[in-house]
């Protein structure tokens, strides 16, 4: 118990030095562009930039729900792997039980896949926006209904 508190604390101090050095050392070893005086004329000298690219348009962008959710979902049914591949090491140990959980929890994760699917949340070509003045009851809303007609 002793040593591996022991070993535990040593791996603890190390990765807060590594991680204290990673963010301090930069500022401290970086280059100051903007107080050298050749560089202070310079238009990109106090821009960010991504790659070497000047950036085109502002960072606040409306991103559709869409990119969240299916990120959210992917995290979801891709910890279904983990626990597979968990599975799959002990599965002669775990005979004929742990098949069977196995088998439930691909039941479930199937039938939540199907919810998903049934509810819209993987199709990417749903009306966004224009809906959701219809279902609000916003009267007077330009927008197009199902069949994709204008309607004032």
């Amino acid at each position: 118990m002793n040593e591996s508190f022991l070993l535990l604390s040593i791996y603890g101090l190390l990765t807060a030095v590594v991680v204290g050095g990673m963010v301090i050392l930069p500022s401290l070893l970086g280059e100051r562009h903007d107080r050298k005086p050749t560089r202070q004329g310079e238009v990109g000298t106090n821009q960010p930039y991504e790659s070497g690219i000047r950036p085109t348009g502002s960072a606040r962008l409306r991103i559709p729900i869409q990119y969240y959710l299916l990120a959210m979902l992917f995290v979801l049914f891709d910890l279904e792997a983990v626990y597979l591949y968990a599975w799959a090491l002990v599965g002669r140990e775990a005979g004929w039980s742990g098949f069977v959980e196995v088998v439930i929890f691909l039941v479930l994760l199937a039938v939540a896949l199907l919810y998903v699917w049934r509810v819209g949340a993987l199709d990417w070509h749903r009306r966004v926006g224009h809906d959701i003045h219809q279902e609000a009851g916003l009267a007077g809303h330009q927008g197009r209904n199902k069949d994709s007609a204008v309607v004032a």
